[in-house]
């Protein structure tokens, strides 16, 4: 079978669309807010050249300039959203999260990878008075969360080697992996098992975990995810009771696909 990269041949291939989204994806978490020299430096282009796709962008309302410092602005969004519409998976995944976080009396997310990250395109959250905190289209490292093991193990084992000669571990707790022999391992786990169980890396006090969300070819679309305080709920807790309501949930997903 011909691969939708392979299909495409160097006359139908565009350049400058390539390019224009490669300036998009330099922005980042730890770099919402760039200068031109910094995003030339991120993606390699020349000054000249980055200075009129961030203006493109400006001028659509997708990216804002303050002084010398460039950054994305929400309509970006409509783009992921678009595609994930189109898809079909987000007016399927909100009320089975909506109903597994009754359930659970827990918050509940769905997110999706990005580069080297993740990003939450859908949340739930319990009647309990304090919730975990993300936001929809908010980012996190994908290598220290649970949603990020999912979908990184969903990859291709070149597209999953790329990932890990050039990401660079940064400890955001003292309970996050920085050792690429110990996260591929990690991942290798989560492929096995069906699910990743992260433990305070990414904040201290929370545990996470999360599941896969696919299509009914079996491709992964998204992972599904559940966090609870440590103090409140156990890792043993989480894996005999939560997960067998995750994978149900997911399951429904499919189905509904």
């Amino acid at each position: 079978m011909v691969s939708a990269e392979q299909d495409v041949s160097d006359r139908d291939y565009v350049n400058s669309l390539a390019r224009g989204l490669e300036v998009i994806s330099s922005f980042t978490r730890t770099r919402p807010k760039m200068t031109l020299s910094e995003i030339s430096r991120a993606t390699g282009m020349t000054r000249a050249t980055v200075r009129r796709f961030l203006l493109t962008l400006v001028r659509e309302g997708y990216a804002e300039k303050d002084d010398k410092l460039f950054s994305l602005k929400p309509k970006v969004l409509e783009l992921g959203y678009s595609a994930l519409s189109s898809m079909g998976i987000l007016d399927v995944i909100q009320p089975v999260m909506n109903d597994l976080s009754r359930n659970l009396q827990e918050s509940v997310f769905a997110a999706v990878l990005t580069g080297d990250y993740v990003t939450y395109i859908a949340r739930a959250t319990s009647e309990r008075l304090v919730n975990v905190s993300i936001t929809i289209g908010s980012t996190t490292p994908a290598h220290a969360v649970s949603t990020g093991r999912v979908l990184l193990a969903a990859e291709p084992n070149d597209a999953l080697e790329r990932y890990i000669d050039r990401v660079k571990l940064e400890p955001i707790t003292p309970h996050t992996v920085t050792s690429k022999v110990k996260l591929r391992a990690e991942i290798e786990k989560v492929r096995l098992e069906g699910y990743s169980f992260v433990d305070q890396e990414l904040e201290v006090g929370l545990g996470s975990l999360s599941v896969p969300v696919r299509n009914r070819e079996g491709r992964v679309l998204a992972a599904l995810n559940v966090c609870c305080p440590t103090a409140r709920v156990t890792s043993d807790d989480m894996r005999k009771n939560i997960l067998p309501e995750l994978i149900a949930a997911s399951q429904t997903v499919t189905r509904g696909m």
